[in-house]
């Protein structure tokens, strides 16, 4: 008798006896935007790990998908100890297949604890590519894409929130947040304190669903906005960086870092204070200064 999780011996994956892990992407609203890949991944995969599994079958229904192999919940409660049990399915030779409610596994959502443990077991990890928040989001607030970095949904106590917004105030590049629809008035206000009311953002709602929205202003008025009324609906914030502010050249941080080791204090200290503030590598700081000291 086969365990739960053990692939189907007629499965076409097992029948190359190459077993693999897949992390698939599904839409984060609009089901036309499933892809024929992820529509055949889950016909053919052994075992399909969902963060919820009637969320799943109702989408494989609007879809016309029938799902071929065993369904299993995989959330972020329980996803370190099933990682195992999936891994022991692609070692076996069979197709896991792993999905989130929305958008692409691992990024906010359960499946990075998997892909850490499948690739330090050497097994085969992959990646069926598709609708993405994050990138949705960017590409339509109009604010630069050529740099930006994704920092999740900010902390909920306001204390921590209002600490880490202000170690991002003097971040140069896009910042993309998610965030709950009935904290997001608190946290444009915290990003408004944090960045100035002036800087520019855009609240994206319900992305690529019946009622879309994208607001797009200065963090002011974005949260007079948000304060007016109730905002539902799935939210991801979108916030420009710190572009006003002039660049620090290297030169004058490696003078500002040897200038506090000469006067006592330890090079390292220095490095790591200097490099925090500028927003630069302390491993680079430390090897211009290092360079510097020899000259």
């Amino acid at each position: 008798m086969t365990s739960p999780l053990e692939p189907a011996p007629t499965s076409p994956s097992t029948s190359s006896g190459t077993g693999r892990l897949v992390l698939a992407a599904t839409p984060i609203g609009d089901v036309e935007d499933a892809s024929l890949r992820l529509r055949r991944l889950l016909a053919e995969a052994d075992v399909v790990a969902a963060e919820d599994t009637r969320r799943l079958r109702a989408l494989a229904a609007r879809m016309g998908v029938v799902i071929g192999g065993r369904v299993i919940s995989y959330h972020e409660h329980n996803e370190s100890e099933r990682a195992g049990d999936l891994l022991e399915v692609v070692a076996g030779g069979g197709t896991v297949l792993v999905v989130t409610d929305a958008g692409m596994p691992a990024v906010s959502d359960p499946g990075f604890r998997v892909v850490e443990a499948a690739v330090e077991a050497g097994l085969p990890v992959t990646a069926a590519p598709g609708p993405s928040a994050v990138l949705t989001a960017l590409a339509l607030s109009g604010l630069p894409t050529d740099r930006f970095c994704f920092e999740g949904f900010p902390p909920r106590k306001p204390g921590e929130r209002a600490r880490a917004l202000a170690e991002l105030a003097t971040e140069r590049r896009t910042l993309v947040f998610f965030e709950a629809p009935h904290r997001l008035a608190d946290t444009l206000a915290a990003m408004a304190e944090a960045f100035g009311a002036q800087r520019p953002a855009a609240v994206c709602r319900e992305l690529t669903k019946t009622y879309e929205e994208v607001r797009r202003g200065p963090l002011g008025e974005l949260l007079a906005w948000a304060q007016a009324g109730e905002v539902r609906g799935e939210i991801a914030v979108v916030v420009g960086g710190d572009v006003d502010r002039a660049p620090v050249s290297t030169a004058d941080l490696v003078a500002e870092v040897l200038a506090r080791a000469d006067s006592g204090e330890r090079l390292k200290d220095a490095v790591s204070e200097v490099a925090e503030a500028a927003q630069v590598p302390k491993r680079d700081l430390y090897a211009a200064a290092l360079a510097a000291r020899k000259r």
